[in-house]
């Protein structure tokens, strides 16, 4: 299998080949949709007291930004993608241990009455 993947031939892809279909622009625009919805998940996030959390959303739109370069021409794809791949990778690592860590809010204490 893996010297049937190394061959130098042009492969046609399996699957999702009818997305070439979809201009540049289209992508911008899908990917800016994205990144405002990151920048709205960031706001809410942090508006919860999670300020970390809202730290990963924000470098989850730096990896939408990376993925813009390409569509608008100023990188090579590889390089958008796998800068694009780091950066959410970090991003939902820090999403993650950041909704462990609420701030600004009084700590539950068991037993006690809890004021809301």
């Amino acid at each position: 299998m893996l010297l049937f993947l190394l061959q130098d031939e042009e492969l046609a892809a399996p699957f999702g080949s009818f997305m070439e279909a979809l201009p540049h622009p289209g992508f911008i625009a899908i990917h800016s949709l994205l990144i405002l919805t990151g920048f709205w998940l960031s706001r809410h996030t942090r508006s919860a007291g999670y300020p970390a959390a809202a730290n990963g959303f924000l470098l989850f739109i730096v990896a939408e930004l990376s993925y813009i370069t390409y569509h608008a021409g100023l990188t090579h794809f590889l390089f958008a993608h796998i800068v694009a791949e780091v950066c959410d990778v970090l991003a939902l690592g820090i999403i993650g241990l950041g909704l462990t860590r609420r701030t600004g809010v009084p700590p539950v204490v068991p037993g006690a009455a809890q004021h809301r």
